[in-house]
């Protein structure tokens, strides 16, 4: 929700049966939107996702078959199963919000968001996304087992008579006032210099974090520091606040800071995550 409200791209990752992609699905039912899914595979093609120009021997014209891409919400499941230069078809849908096909360009809709799932890049058949194009997405999740308790309700709701029925109950216009509305919340400065002092520790941890230097390879990116204000203004929005607190940001540090910050092969000798390093770095620095 917080990605439909900040106009961001997810990345959801977890072992395959953790129901990311009913948790997608779910999401747009609830909306009055297109949705497509694309199911990501080793054969698929660039033309597959954007389309192609198709002949018509009765004109002697080539006319152009939009792909699944012209939609509101994209599923793009898998996506680290199909090669680069799918993915990059995909990512350039996703940063210019238009597709040239042929001659011709087509811009994407307003509502227009795409969340991609991917199982853990261990398991064989996976094309690892690079740095420069996951660090498009706004958030990353990963998709974690669930307790017990939780398994027991999914179960006695799944194997029941009666499935659990999905009504839209907003518009794709109700989408884009919140978005408007969430762009208006207010953000003090301090606040953003904490945003900036977590995204710089990432880069230059020497200054007050010397023993994070050896353990990251790269830190965040620009759009680390503009997606997690726009995030946390989101999630404030979603609290009832017109401002946003540092708890904010701290919610959502994880989330978009993950696949910002890349690791070095010592930290993964000592199987330290970039998700540790983060949680470090917000125990460390000072909170306004």
């Amino acid at each position: 929700i917080i990605g439909l409200l900040a106009d961001g791209h997810i990345l959801l990752e977890g072992v395959p049966g953790l129901a990311k992609t009913l948790l997608i699905k779910t999401l747009s039912q609830a909306i009055h939107a297109d949705f497509s899914r694309i199911q990501f595979t080793p054969d698929l093609l660039p033309a597959d996702l954007i389309g192609t120009q198709i002949y018509n021997p009765r004109t002697s014209e080539f006319t152009v078959h939009q792909g699944p891409i012209f939609a509101n919400m994209i599923l793009a499941d898998e996506v680290n199963r199909a090669p680069a230069k799918v993915q990059s078809a995909l990512l350039e849908c996703m940063q210019e919000r238009q597709v040239t096909i042929g001659d011709q360009t087509f811009p994407l809709s307003d509502l227009f968001l795409v969340l991609a799932t991917q199982n853990p890049i261990e398991q064989e058949g996976t094309y690892p996304l690079p740095e420069a194009q996951v660090d498009r997405f706004m958030l990353k999740v990963l998709v974690d087992y669930p307790t017990r308790e939780e398994e027991r309700l999914i179960v006695d709701r799944m194997t029941g008579f009666d499935l659990p029925e999905i009504k839209p109950v907003v518009t794709q216009d109700d989408i884009l006032r919140a978005r408007n509305v969430v762009r208006s919340i207010y953000v003090d400065d301090k606040v953003k210099e904490y945003v900036l002092d977590l995204v710089q520790a990432t880069r230059s941890p020497e200054n007050g974090l010397h023993d994070l230097k050896p353990l990251i390879a790269y830190g965040a990116s620009p759009r680390a520091s503009i997606y997690l204000i726009t995030a946390a203004r989101a999630h404030a929005f979603l609290r009832g606040r017109g401002y946003v607190a540092p708890e904010d940001v701290k919610q959502l540090a994880g989330d978009v800071l993950r696949h910002r910050v890349i690791t070095t092969y010592e930290a993964e000798a000592e199987s330290i995550t970039s998700t540790d390093l983060i949680q470090r770095i917000l125990d460390n620095v000072e909170v306004p």
